[in-house]
């Protein structure tokens, strides 16, 4: 990964993450610097839902920024991000399309590939989604700097394949993402979704044998985390009631039907899918 500021970022962490932006802010030495760190600062507050300080923000980096393609390119980028997330997709894209051009001239090849990877969010139809997360997959694949948003990219156009039928085409994309999320098994977390997509797919392509050594690892590894997921669970019981194992099926059922109660509040109004689980948990 070569992102000089993404060291600074936990996502789940805001709070930590802006004090060491701000702290960063004083150490930098020159103008169009500081107004990286600042677009940097804008995305905090557009995670937290405050979009105009995000916006003054922005417009505080713009007037530091000068010629610096690196600065303009993480404007547009960030200037983006909250256009979208505030739900105005029509004036994001443009943003993104214009930090990926200036990202690319840079030679910055980590913002481009994320700017490629938000205007694919921000499209307006399918085609455009899946141009630009190839672009993006193009990108990472060819340049190490961008390699980070691989296994991201691959997995969104596993999705987009999956939620369209096309389970062949969502197995190929889902397995590339396992693969580019395995070079990195100091993450596991990634790693354990990856393996839960490509046994979502190969049970889509009626190969639930092959996906249950997958399911059962993402299982394992979320609860020996002490973070039991729901979601793994019922695609176990999934799996094992599509090869036939009753037994197994239900015990991943029952699991998965007291997670996903405590955990996820959509599932309460999901009828066919609580339904379903309670039929495996009663077999």
């Amino acid at each position: 990964m070569d992102d000089r500021l993404r060291p600074f970022w936990d996502f789940n962490d805001l709070d930590a993450s802006e004090e060491r932006f701000r702290d960063q802010l004083l150490c930098e030495k020159s103008d169009p610097g500081r107004a990286e760190v600042l677009t940097q600062l804008a995305r905090v507050h557009g995670l937290r839902g405050d979009f105009d300080a995000g916006d003054d923000l922005i417009d505080d980096a713009s007037l530091l920024a000068g010629s610096s393609t690196v600065a303009r390119a993480r404007i547009d980028l960030e200037r983006g991000r909250l256009r979208r997330s505030s739900g105005d997709r029509d004036r994001a894209l443009p943003l993104f399309e214009s930090a990926f051009a200036i990202a690319l001239e840079a030679g910055q090849e980590f913002v481009a590939a994320d700017a490629a990877h938000m205007a694919a969010l921000a499209a307006p139809d399918r085609p455009g989604f899946v141009a630009w997360t190839r672009r993006g997959i193009t990108l990472a694949e060819e340049h190490a700097d961008a390699s980070y948003w691989l296994g991201s990219l691959l997995n969104n156009l596993g999705w987009e394949h999956y939620e369209s039928g096309e389970y062949a085409e969502a197995l190929d994309a889902f397995e590339r993402a396992l693969t580019a999320r395995e070079r990195t098994p100091e993450n596991p977390e990634p790693i354990a979704l990856a393996r839960y997509a490509v046994g979502k797919a190969l049970r889509g392509l009626d190969r639930a044998d092959e996906a249950i050594p997958l399911l059962e690892q993402a299982v394992a590894w979320a609860d020996d985390a002490g973070r039991p997921d729901g979601w793994y669970h019922e695609e176990l019981a999934e799996e094992y009631a599509a090869v036939g194992r009753a037994d197994e099926a239900r015990e991943h059922a029952s699991r998965a039907l007291q997670l996903l109660e405590e955990d996820d509040p959509s599932f309460a109004e999901d009828d066919a899918r609580r339904a379903r689980l309670a039929s495996f948990a009663r077999v």
